[in-house]
């Protein structure tokens, strides 16, 4: 093994230098970094466009997405384009759908407001008319409506979108009021609403009332319309085409044609009515102030009714012709109306009779009923009909018309049929507060045609009918006898008669001798008379000749 040896060291000639650092060459700019550039400010600035033009994003809920597209739907406000659908999801319990709609940044701060409400807008036909005709062309789109006030609190962006289109669009001037009818007819959500002829606004909803046995109803009256409806405005369904058959014969009223083909209401002011007494109320009313709406014109602008007193009646006559809603009469005026017809038994008699239920307003009575109710210290309704049943007011079935066979209920005073009875039962208990009844005039017509027929079916027709075929075989026998008899030998005397009168006529004829024999008789007859004739003037002249007899004759 070799020993080894350090290195010998370097002398200082042949060692190496130290490093020299020198700068480096500055950077040149290259036409190729251009093209980047230019795509990073695009980019930027399209960012920036995006950011200033568009605004939040909001989710709207909806029962179906039927029609809706992404990309191609877009949600309005005043027919503006405000934003466009961006997606169209399925919700998690898959009972809704959930339209996300990226809105343009101005005028989001409104729509994003909680009062805002969003409604597809399609094609509809319905009795208020035709909407959405331009859909046709430009599809479906979503519309808002936003309040027009500042925006108050966080904006929202979670929305529940309507079925229908809102009944008010916000900032719309005018009022709502509301009208309580017996049934909806032909009226609708939109039906216009008249007043002399012009449209001034429209039924905005309706519901069922409480009790289910009316309807409430909503309307907005438009400004500056709504000024002319005042506390004492009345208010009727006009339906376009009003036909009425009462005793008066049938009535036929028509309006434009807008209310006869979508229905509409109409109204007025009370003093518009002749029947009108007192001063009208011309102050504007409170919006949502409630009014009873009318069938007819006439009901409408007709004096108060008041409070209704239900009453019943008991007939055992026949009720065919009386139908729901027939006249309650009282000496020809309308003071009620019948609201049910029943089939009851009188156990007690064993005889069904109907029962009618009614409706009687005592207020028709006019101030006779007024000055009633101050002597009976503030009792209404039954007040004014105790004194009149005691007197003899008594229920009737007449005959409205003998075409249609009509029935209605009269109301009238029977002087024989006065009682000193109360009727049974509690006042305030209308089902058992009951008007007695008479027989009706076609029930007694009918009893005195059936008294006639029972005395017709009295009557012996068969012995009268034995009778008169016996009468009338011994009357046929005289005829034969007459024909086989008699006629032979009254052809014998008439032959003899015209023998005698042939020998009557010879003897009395022109040249007949009788004749002239005649004639000579009844000339000796004239002589003999003007011999008379002479000797009663000579004797008027000379009357002693019938003691001296004849002068001598002076002509010697």
């Amino acid at each position: 093994m070799t020993d080894q040896h350090p290195p010998a060291a370097l002398d200082d000639a042949s060692a190496p230098g130290a490093p020299e650092i020198r700068p480096g060459r500055s950077l040149r700019w290259s036409w190729v970094w251009l093209v980047p550039l230019l795509a990073l400010v695009v980019a930027l600035s399209l960012l920036a466009s995006v950011w200033v033009r568009n605004g939040p994003v909001i989710t709207i809920t909806f029962p179906s997405a039927a029609g809706i597209e992404v990309g191609q739907t877009k949600l309005r406000y005043r027919n503006v384009v405000v934003g466009e659908v961006k997606n169209v999801r399925v919700s998690e319990d898959r009972e809704h759908v959930l339209v996300d709609v990226q809105l343009a940044r101005e005028g989001a701060k409104f729509i994003t407001q909680k009062d805002a409400k969003f409604w597809v807008v399609s094609p509809r036909v319905s009795m208020a008319g035709i909407s959405g005709l331009d859909t046709l062309l430009s599809g479906v789109y979503i519309s808002v409506d936003a309040p027009v006030s500042p925006p108050e609190g966080a904006s929202v962006t979670q929305f529940v979108g309507l079925l229908n289109p809102p009944e008010v669009l916000s900032g719309e001037a005018g009022k709502r009021y509301q009208l309580h009818a017996t049934s909806l007819g032909s009226l609708t959500v939109g039906s216009p609403v008249y007043y002399r002829r012009i449209e001034v606004g429209r039924v905005v909803n309706y519901e069922m009332a409480q009790d289910g046995r009316a309807v409430d109803m909503q309307i907005f009256v438009q400004s500056p319309y709504d000024r002319f409806v005042t506390p004492d405005t009345r208010f009727w369904n006009d339906s376009g085409v009003d036909m009425s058959l009462s005793a008066e014969g049938v009535q036929i009223r028509t309006s434009g044609l807008s209310a006869i083909l979508n229905g509409g209401i109409t109204f007025a002011q009370a003093d518009e009515s002749s029947a009108f007494e007192g001063t009208i109320d011309d102050k504007p009313a409170p919006a949502g102030a409630r009014y009873t709406l009318f069938d007819s014109r006439d009901r409408a602008l007709a004096d108060p009714d008041g409070d209704p007193v239900s009453v019943e009646f008991r007939f055992f006559d026949s009720v065919r012709g009386l139908r729901v809603g027939a006249e309650i009469d009282y000496h020809g005026m309308w003071i009620g109306r019948v609201v049910d017809i029943d089939l009851e038994l009188d156990r007690k008699n064993q005889r069904f009779f109907s029962r009618v239920r009614a409706q009687i307003f005592p207020k028709r009575f006019g101030q006779a009923y007024l000055d009633l109710v101050e002597t009976v210290h503030g009792a209404t309704g039954y007040a004014l009909l105790n004194p009149l049943i005691k007197h003899g007011l008594r229920a009737q079935l007449r005959s409205a018309s003998l075409l249609t066979g009509q029935q209605y209920v009269a109301l009238d005073v029977f002087p024989k049929e006065k009682t000193d009875a109360v009727i049974p039962g509690n006042p305030k208990d209308t089902d058992a507060y009951i008007i007695p009844t008479v027989p009706g005039d076609f029930a007694q017509m009918q009893r005195q045609i059936s008294n006639i027929v029972s005395k017709i079916n009295a009557l012996p027709i068969n012995e009268i009918g034995l009778e008169v075929r016996d009468g009338l075989d011994n009357l046929n026998q005289l005829l034969k006898r007459l024909d086989t008899q008699l006629a032979p030998q009254a052809g014998q005397v008439l032959e003899s008669a015209r023998r005698s009168l042939d020998q009557v006529g010879a003897l009395i004829g022109a040249d007949a001798p009788l004749v002239g024999n005649v004639q000579d008789t009844l000339r000796a007859f004239e002589n003999a008379a003007r011999g008379l004739q002479m000797l009663a003037d000579s004797l008027q002249a000379q009357p002693d000749q019938l003691l001296r007899g004849p002068g001598p004759d002076r002509l010697h």
